[in-house]
């Protein structure tokens, strides 16, 4: 029980630790994510980037428009729904493959980091083969719907529904190939002698 007591210890004077943890997180928000990438990279990462951050924004202003007009006109515009869910795809690949390429995707290391070292590393990249795989199984499958369906019109927009569900392909396929690279890298330094 002495170990639980000391979890409950009040932070020393002027040690604030909402404030710590804001701090931390606030520097980590504005700091570059691609800072000693590439060229090459940088471009594709803030390409990637612009395209997620048009979506959102063409998301989240069709969303407020359809509600002030709703609330303020009693009117609304019939498509705004399908808009939003034929661009829901495309924000959550474009944020999938930024995750993976920036390694911020949400893993929780516990049990990983309570390994002995000798296992992280096969155990680590048999997960990236995993991932990769998954990936490549919803890349095929989605080409396979697009091929399928991807002529089938949208009920209010008449837009193809294949617009909407290859960013399932296309991003499935471009977060393997950046899972790929990740595994790769980590394979390729295990070959390298320890200098």
């Amino acid at each position: 029980m002495a170990g639980a007591e000391n979890n409950n210890i009040p932070p020393a004077a002027g040690d604030n630790l909402s404030e710590r943890i804001d701090q931390a997180s606030r520097s980590q928000e504005l700091a570059d994510p691609d800072v000693g990438l590439g060229t090459i990279d940088r471009v594709i990462n803030r390409l990637v980037e612009a395209i997620g951050v048009v979506v959102l924004v063409t998301i989240v202003a069709t969303i407020f428009v359809n509600a002030f007009g709703r609330y303020a006109f009693n009117a609304h515009l019939l498509w705004a729904e399908e808009l939003v869910l034929l661009l829901l795809p495309w924000l959550a690949m474009t944020g999938t493959f930024l995750a993976v390429r920036r390694g911020t995707m949400i893993r929780i290391d516990f049990f990983f980091d309570h390994l002995p070292r000798t296992l992280r590393t096969p155990l680590a990249l048999a997960g990236y083969a995993i991932c990769i795989a998954m990936l490549v199984f919803l890349g095929v499958i989605s080409t396979r719907f697009v091929l399928l369906f991807g002529a089938d019109p949208s009920p209010y927009l008449d837009l193809p529904t294949g617009w909407s569900t290859a960013a399932l392909a296309i991003g499935g396929f471009a977060a393997a190939s950046a899972f790929l690279a990740i595994l790769v890298r980590e394979f390729s330094a295990l070959l390298r002698p320890e200098q």
